[in-house]
């Protein structure tokens, strides 16, 4: 690991220490050499120190003798002096190490007694050894000012790279993303979505972009049908629309985009009369409860939306028989600037892509299947307005105290009459996609993901605040292409059609170019969401990048001054980063600004899409500098990722995020434990190892540092699982919410036993995580075996 002295005369410095310790990446910039060793001058001073004992073993002179180096203890200097025990994360993303060379244990002494002939023999030797001193010194300062040099092209190499990132973003303007944003709000009364993006098309083509391209699938949608959805009360003959309103033949015939628009696409469609039944959050146990007290065949659940995985809680609801649900959103679980009692919103039910052509792309020539609905249950979201009309008191409870639960009393019968109606058809759905291509890796790809309208009357705000912010980046990043420079790797960007249906859009194109994909994505860095509240900067990232989101988050906040707690996470993310997460296993990262209350309440939330949101983007940031920010921290993710020789990934945070995922309440087996502690191990290793010369201008190879990156960016493939409950990830190393730490999996497997007999379904939980962390662990074992070989076949 150290360098190779093998030349020196002396063989004293064979016994030379050498040790490594992290440095702070705050302390210094990105490719920053390493501290200036002092190798070369002690190689200079010896040989002279050599030829100058040899030139004085004449006759008539004593000899000089060596006090015995040899008797020094080396015992230390042939050990590896490497602890791994208390290594922790690196607090740069790359595991940098800092050089600290010792003092050579080799030590000369000169001794000699005194001359045995005339004063001319002694004017020689003083002759002699002036000679040597002038050498020595000047031995000292030419490998000095040498060794000064080279330091000196690397740090300013490190230097101007953060510079370049500099100069590229500083470019960028909260006014121009307004104007931009302002242009796209306009768009959004299109019936489709490609008015809008040929006018992304355009405008990125404009800007210069690469082969930007229009890629459509023909997808089969869900629509509303032709007249809104209805409740009809049975103690009073009264009917209402979702948003509470009561039904008219006037608001049937006029009926509003919006109200139509307020459905569970891919639902079940007809008329069900039952009882309604409060499930509250419908998780295993509230179910449990419920059916000791009710009979719940073929009878509509109230259900609140939240907590868990919409369509895990509807198969949890499908399995014990119910026959329809009635979805809404408790206000309580809302933060306090949005009032939402009145307003109705749009799921999907549709787990990911094309649901005519699952796990494969919707090309000209795929066979179709007839998947009209994904579920047998009758699914309506209603308004928190039309729930209080089935409850005791509703003008108590949603004027006086919006805080309280909404609850239906369990002693009281409702019985309602549900209508929905839906259409199905076959429908184009677009992605605009553009390339930067890299300069020296222009076959890895780190992919940028926004998303456009889609579905119709939804006012564009949060759609809009997407595409101008990563078009602002765009136009940032080719002012400085047209100057000359290339990202080392290549930039995808891409714009997603019919998200709000299931990300269709981003699951046909991974599913098009998996095989692409699956060898070259690097990483992919979601817009989909920008600017959600304006009180809290909130990040999503794989543990492998949370230390890079980290980094820049703390610069962000001592740069505007505003240094909060930073909020990191690995949480379910609804976006398009779906397929590229849980399909390819791609390291991922997401910016977004949060309301605190929003942080605080429950999750998947974001799961309903609402037509028209309480609070608009330019009430929440009216100066736009929220984008600003939101621009420039993903965009310096995107270029550090795009352009450091080794990808800014920490393998050892995946090791540390396994172990803690394994503590808690629930059981954990033996082995469990002692693969993860072996992971750990690889995972030390392999960042002290190889990460750190890899880091190193002064023994980086090209093939050593292309062999690390390959590991690197395959790291989370091991935790890819075949069986997860619905809508849990398929990556294991993201969590359900930010409040638990365990694996989901086995969190929802320790809770399905609970009331069975039979822990069968832990158990298969239990060996799914099993088989991840033993893959994981062969994988950097293998990886390190391979660099040992390399290191080996070049001895």
């Amino acid at each position: 690991m150290g360098e190779n002295e093998a030349n020196l005369p002396n063989t004293a410095l064979q016994g030379k220490k050498m040790a490594y310790q992290k440095v702070n990446a705050d302390r210094r910039a990105p490719g920053h050499s390493q501290y200036l060793d002092n190798d070369d001058l002690q190689a200079t001073a010896l040989d002279l120190e050599w030829d100058m004992e040899k030139e004085l073993e004449e006759p008539g002179f004593d000899q000089f003798q060596l006090d015995s180096a040899e008797n020094q203890n080396l015992e230390n200097s042939e050990t590896a002096d490497l602890n791994l025990d208390p290594i922790q994360p690196a607090t740069s993303p790359k595991g940098r190490f800092q050089r600290l060379q010792e003092e050579s244990d080799y030590v000369t002494h000169y001794t000699r007694s005194a001359p045995k002939s005339n004063p001319c023999n002694f004017c020689r030797l003083l002759k002699i050894f002036c000679t040597a001193i002038i050498l020595f010194i000047s031995g000292i300062l030419i490998g000095y000012y040498t060794h000064k040099n080279c330091s000196s092209n690397a740090t300013s190499s490190g230097t101007l790279d953060l510079q370049l990132y500099q100069e590229i973003l500083k470019t960028i303007q909260a006014e121009d993303i307004r104007k931009s944003f302002r242009n796209l709000v306009q768009l959004y009364k299109s019936e489709n979505d490609i008015e809008i993006s040929k006018k992304i098309k355009t405008q990125w083509t404009s800007l210069g972009l690469e082969d930007v391209q229009f890629v459509n699938y023909s997808v089969l949608l869900n629509l509303p049908g032709t007249s809104p959805s209805s409740v009809t009360l049975s103690s009073s003959g009264q009917c209402f629309h979702p948003n509470g309103q009561p039904c008219s033949e006037e608001a049937r015939q006029h009926s509003s985009q919006d109200l139509l628009y307020s459905y569970a696409a891919y639902s079940a469609s007809g008329t069900l009369k039952a009882e309604v039944i409060d499930v509250s959050y419908g998780n295993a146990d509230d179910l449990n409860r419920i059916k000791k007290m009710k009979n719940v065949t073929n009878q509509i659940a109230l259900l609140k939306l939240g907590k868990l995985p919409l369509l895990y809680k509807l198969s949890l609801l499908e399995k014990a028989g119910f026959g329809g649900v009635l979805l809404y959103i408790d206000p309580c679980d809302l933060p306090k600037t949005a009032n939402l009692s009145y307003d109705t919103f749009m799921v999907s039910l549709n787990p990911g892509g094309d649901p005519s052509t699952p796990g494969y792309p919707s090309i000209d020539g795929s066979f179709r299947q007839n998947r009209s609905n994904l579920t047998s249950l009758l699914v309506q979201p209603i308004s928190a307005s039309l729930v209080a009309k089935l409850i005791s008191s509703p003008k108590d409870r949603i004027t006086h105290s919006a805080c309280s639960p909404l609850e239906l009393p369990n002693n009281e019968e409702r019985i309602v009459s549900m209508q929905i109606q839906t259409v199905t058809k076959f429908e184009t759905v677009t992605n605009v996609v553009g390339y930067l291509k890299g300069s020296t890796s222009p076959d890895r790809y780190i992919i940028v993901g926004s998303r456009h309208h889609t579905a119709y009357s939804y006012n564009g705000q949060e759609w809009a605040s997407s595409t101008a912010i990563i078009t602002a980046f765009i136009r940032a990043l080719m002012l400085r292409v047209k100057r000359g420079w290339r990202p080392d790797r290549t930039i995808v960007f891409c714009s997603w059609g019919g998200t709000a249906f299931g990300n269709i859009g981003s699951y046909e194109w991974g599913e098009d170019f998996k095989k692409v994909l699956q060898k070259n994505v690097v990483a992919y860095v979601s817009l989909h969401s920008p600017v959600s509240g304006n009180s809290s900067l909130y990040s999503v990232a794989s543990p492998s990048l949370q230390q890079l989101v980290a980094e820049k988050n703390n610069f962000n906040c001592s740069r505007r001054g505003q240094c909060p707690e930073t909020n990191i996470s690995s949480v379910q993310m609804q976006d398009d980063a779906d397929y590229f997460i849980n399909h390819l296993g791609v390291p991922a990262v997401r910016f977004t600004y949060e309301d605190i209350k929003a942080l605080e309440g429950p999750s998947f939330l974001s799961e309903g899409f609402f037509p028209k949101r309480a609070t608009k983007i330019e009430e929440m940031d009216p100066f736009f500098n929220l984008h600003e920010t939101i621009t420039k921290l993903s965009g310096e993710v995107i270029l550090q990722i795009a352009n450091e020789p080794v990808l800014p990934f920490n393998a050892l945070d995946i090791a540390l995020e396994v172990q803690n995922s394994l503590k808690g309440d629930q059981p954990n087996t033996p082995q469990l434990l002692a693969l993860a502690s072996r992971l750990r191990e690889s995972a030390e290793l392999f960042q002290s190892d190889e990460m750190r010369p890899a880091n190193d201008p002064k023994e980086r190879a090209p093939i050593r540092v292309r062999m690390l990156n390959e590991v690197l960016q395959d790291m989370e493939k091991s935790f890819l699982v075949q069986r997860t409950p619905p809508g849990f990830y398929r990556n294991i190393l993201y969590h359900l919410d930010g409040k638990t730490s365990q694996f989901s999996i086995l969190l929802e497997a320790w809770e399905h036993c609970k009331s069975l007999a039979s822990n069968e379904t832990l158990q298969e939980a239990l060996s799914e995580v099993l088989n991840s962390i033993n893959a994981a662990q062969v994988y950097f074992k293998a990886g390190l075996d391979v660099f040992e070989s390399v290191l080996v076949g070049k001895n």
